[in-house]
C-alpha cells in the first residue's frame, strides 16, 4: 500500500498492510535537515517579499515538506503555518512533486478550548450568567470553521485535525454536563460537515479525556489523538471503547519520557503503544503530543525505528481480541 492508502484504511478502522504514522506537527526539521525549516506566511509577510519571490519560497517549502515527510514516512502530512492562499499553492506543489503519496491535513476546529488565565475567569462567568451569548459565540465559531473547511477541502485538503484542547491532566476544563451543552453539539456539526464532504476528521486533545470520551465518540470523528499518558490515559482502554464504534486511535508514546526518561523507558512506552493499538487495525503510531523543539532528534528516530520493526500486520494481528 502507499502511505496515503494506509491512512485511508486506518481512518476507516480497517487493517492496512502496516501501521501508518503521523504527527500533529514535526518541529525538529532544522535538526533533521541541517538548519532548514518550514516557511510560514507570517515570516514571508514580515520579509515583505515580492509575489514572485513568495511563489519561489512556497515551491521550495513544498519540496522540503516532501523530502522531510518522505524520510519520516508519514501517511498524513500537516500543511501548517500558512494562510489560505499560500496553502492552496503549497497543496498544488506537493501534489505535483509527490502525486497521491500522502494524505494532506490542516487545522479544522471551531469549538471552545481551554482559555488562558483571564479568559478562564470570563468564560466561567458567562457560562452561568450569559449562556445565550456563549451559544451565539459557539455558533459563529462552528459556522466559520465549517465554511473554512469547505474551502480547504476544495483546494485539496482531505482531512482535518481538530485541535481545540479540552482537558487538563485532572480532566476537562468544564464539567461533562456543560461540555455536552456548549461543545458537543458544535463539534458534532463540524465533524458531520467534514464527513458529508468526503473528508476525514481527527480529533486532538491533550489531558484526561476519559470523563468526556463517550461524548467525543458520539461526535463520530474518524480518529482520536493523542491519548495523553501523562494524564493517565491508557491507550488499551481507549481502544477497548473506540474500536467497537469504528473510531481509530492515534498515539501515544510518552513525550515526557522522551525528554527526561531513559532510552529503555522510551522503548517500553513505544512498544506498549504499538502492542495496544495494532490489533485489528484502526491505529496510527505517534507521540502523545508532537516531536517538539528541544527534543533530542535521535530519541524520536529511535521510536520510528521501533515502529518500522513492528509495523507490519501478520495473521495474528488482523482481529482485535477485545
Amino acid at each position: 500500500m502507499t502511505l496515503r492508502e494506509r491512512a485511508v484504511e486506518a481512518l476507516n478502522c480497517r487493517t492496512p498492510d502496516a501501521i501508518p504514522t503521523l504527527e500533529l506537527e514535526f518541529q525538529l526539521v532544522p535538526e533533521l535537515m541541517n538548519g532548514q525549516d518550514f516557511a510560514s506566511s507570517r515570516r514571508m509577510d514580515e520579509m515583505n517579499v515580492s509575489p514572485k519571490e513568495r511563489d519561489r519560497m512556497l515551491h521550495e517549502n513544498a519540496e522540503l515538506m516532501v523530502e522531510v515527510y518522505s524520510r519520516l514516512e508519514y501517511s498524513i502530512v500537516h500543511v501548517a503555518y500558512l494562510n489560505e492562499a499560500d496553502m492552496a499553492k503549497t497543496v498544488r506543489y506537493i501534489r505535483e512533486l509527490s502525486g497521491d503519496r500522502f494524505m494532506l491535513t490542516a487545522h479544522g476546529d471551531g469549538t471552545f478550548a481551554i482559555p488562558d488565565g483571564d479568559g478562564m475567569y470570563e468564560l466561567s462567568y458567562r457560562l452561568v450568567e450569559e449562556p445565550e451569548s456563549v451559544h451565539e459565540e459557539a455558533r459563529r465559531m462552528a459556522d466559520q470553521a465549517i465554511a473554512r473547511n469547505r474551502r480547504l477541502f476544495d483546494m485539496g485538503i482531505e482531512s482535518f485535525i481538530l485541535c481545540s484542547d479540552y482537558c487538563f491532566n485532572a480532566g476537562p476544563f468544564m464539567s461533562p454536563k456543560m461540555f455536552s451543552e456548549f461543545i458537543t453539539p458544535y463539534l458534532f456539526e463540524i465533524i458531520d460537515s467534514i464527513r458529508a464532504m468526503g473528508g476525514y476528521a481527527i480529533k486532538h486533545t491533550d489531558g484526561n479525556i476519559m470523563p468526556i470520551l463517550d461524548q467525543l465518540m458520539d461526535c463520530r470523528p474518524h480518529c482520536i489523538h493523542s491519548l495523553d499518558p501523562m494524564a493517565g490515559v491508557d491507550i488499551a482502554e481507549v481502544k477497548r471503547q473506540t474500536y467497537p464504534r469504528g473510531i481509530a486511535i492515534c498515539g501515544n508514546v510518552n513525550c515526557a519520557l522522551m525528554q527526561t526518561g531513559t532510552d529503555e523507558e522510551v522503548r517500553q512506552s513505544a512498544m506498549y503503544a504499538l502492542k495496544s493499538g495494532k490489533p485489528g487495525g484502526g491505529y496510527f503510531f505517534s507521540t502523545s503530543n508532537v516531536p517538539f523543539r528541544g527534543l533530542d532528534l535521535q530519541r524520536y528516530l529511535m521510536i520510528l525505528d521501533l515502529w518500522r520493526a513492528n509495523r507490519e500486520y501478520g495473521p495474528d494481528d488482523m482481529v482485535y481480541p477485545g
